[in-house]
């Protein structure tokens, strides 16, 4: 696994990144880490009772990985941030769950048709840089029936803070924070790509304390309509 992986980090080194920032990527790495003890809950639950093969996209340093279920046979991570990848590919290496970590775009993924039996997105949706086309991808590498996992942020509720949220959208927030935008509607953009909703509910996160313009997000379940509905 050790000697895969590794070829994973050297075929990404030949290759040019997809997205490169990397003081972004430094602060990010650090963040997380404080972060954790708020994250972890939400990280478990995000990918409980997950089984087969999975295709996690935008895995970041893979501080997720550690989460994944034993009844989950293998995980395809894709992070097209050289520095977090890195970092992704050493996470790997301490799980019980086999991971590979590859190098990729969400609007190009790397993988197969209908190969996978969940894609799980964490702080996705608000980074890539065509939600449209990302969520075309996840249903052409999900088989039919197939489950997304997702934890995004979402536009607040307060007419204020959605008005602070565009702001830093049109501003700095996508310039300093690696391409992540706070108002998008990632429920509505999973609608749009065909997916069905399933159990999902809005939080703050953290719970207590100050809100936050990152503060506002979703986490829940999506499905790939199986056939034959799916055919069109």
């Amino acid at each position: 696994m050790g000697k895969a992986l590794a070829r994973s980090a050297g075929r990404a080194a030949r290759r040019g990144d997809a997205v490169h920032h990397p003081v972004f990527a430094r602060y990010y790495a650090q963040a997380i880490e404080r972060a954790e003890p708020v994250m972890a809950p939400l990280r478990s639950e995000l990918v409980a009772g997950l089984s087969g093969r999975v295709l996690e996209i935008g895995a970041g340093t893979g501080i997720g990985f550690g989460h994944y279920p034993t009844t989950v046979s293998e995980v395809v991570a894709i992070e097209p941030e050289r520095t977090l990848r890195r970092i992704a590919v050493d996470a790997a290496q301490r799980v019980d769950v086999p991971v590979d970590v590859v190098p990729g775009a969400a609007e190009a993924l790397p993988v197969k048709s209908e190969a996978y039996d969940a894609v799980v997105l964490s702080t996705v949706l608000c980074s890539v840089r065509n939600v449209e086309r990302a969520l075309g991808e996840v249903r052409r590498v999900l088989r039919p029936g197939g489950e997304v996992r997702f934890f995004e942020h979402v536009r607040a509720p307060g007419r204020g803070m959605r008005l602070v949220q565009g702001a830093l959208d049109r501003t700095v927030w996508p310039l300093c924070l690696g391409g992540c935008h706070l108002r998008r509607d990632a429920l509505g953009s999973l609608r749009a790509a065909g997916f069905e909703l399933g159990a999902h509910r809005a939080l703050t996160v953290p719970e207590q304390g100050p809100r936050l313009p990152t503060s506002y997000c979703v986490l829940g379940t999506a499905r790939r309509p199986a056939q034959p509905e799916d055919q069109s």
